[in-house]
């Protein structure tokens, strides 16, 4: 993936974009499984939670006018302890456009992207965050898989890996909304995600989740900084 700001994708791809014709793309797509697919399943934006899937997996969804989807749940090894795995769940949705070159370029919602992430051996509460990344794709190939005789999508990042094959799940696509689920107001002069707040029940990936809000950190961040610098500069 690349890290982009959403503006800067748009105003490029408004330079080259292709016609709309977004063709055999349009559908959810999942990755070997079909344990990980978008939609409400993975993300209810009524009580604002990340929904863990049985087993690790990508998907995205595709309409034809333009708007996608993707979900992700992956797990991450740790070769330093291996019996102690962390866990990354993220969520986005936006639109996307088909360039002349044939890559595709992905720009999200800002407001309502999500992500969790576990690292259980190392903290209690899995961290629930804001998320926004956008990305592009070099690539995309469409195919009857040869095997399983069900149509494929291959996606390359932008550096020409490949993501694992995603296999068609729904057509038309199963999604959330395609609007702003979480529009900001302003409030003491910062802008805040208005959004519920919950408990996720235990897991073994995540066994005792609490919704930490991004923006509280950056404050503390910013407090701890400003000491540091005071005591440094008066003792």
């Amino acid at each position: 993936m690349l890290l982009l700001t959403g503006a800067a994708l748009i105003a490029g791809a408004s330079v080259v974009a292709a016609q709309v014709d977004h063709g055999k793309l349009t559908g959810t797509w999942s990755s070997k499984g079909n344990y990980t697919v978008t939609g409400p399943g993975f993300y209810d934006p009524t009580k604002d939670r990340l929904n863990e899937p049985l087993h690790p997996g990508i998907s995205y969804s595709f309409t034809v006018d333009g708007f996608y989807e993707s979900a992700y749940y992956r797990a991450i090894a740790n070769p330093v302890s291996p019996t102690c795995p962390k866990a990354i769940m993220q969520w986005q949705h936006g639109k996307f456009q088909k360039l002349a070159n044939g890559s595709l370029v992905m720009a999200p919602i800002v407001e309502d992207g999500r992500q969790l992430t576990s690292d259980p051996c190392n903290y209690d509460n899995s961290i629930y965050t804001h998320y926004n990344q956008s990305e592009l794709f070099e690539r995309y190939e469409y195919l009857i898989d040869p095997y399983h005789n069900v149509p494929r999508l291959n996606l390359y990042r932008f550096d020409g890996s490949p993501l694992p094959p995603l296999y068609l799940v729904y057509q038309p696509p199963n999604m959330l909304p395609t609007t702003t689920l979480h529009p900001k107001t302003t409030a003491t002069g910062r802008s805040k995600l208005k959004r519920s707040l919950g408990i996720l029940p235990p897991s073994p990936v995540q066994p005792t989740n609490a919704w930490i809000d991004a923006d509280r950190w950056w404050w503390f961040g910013v407090g701890v900084t400003g000491l540091g610098s005071f005591l440094y500069f008066c003792c």
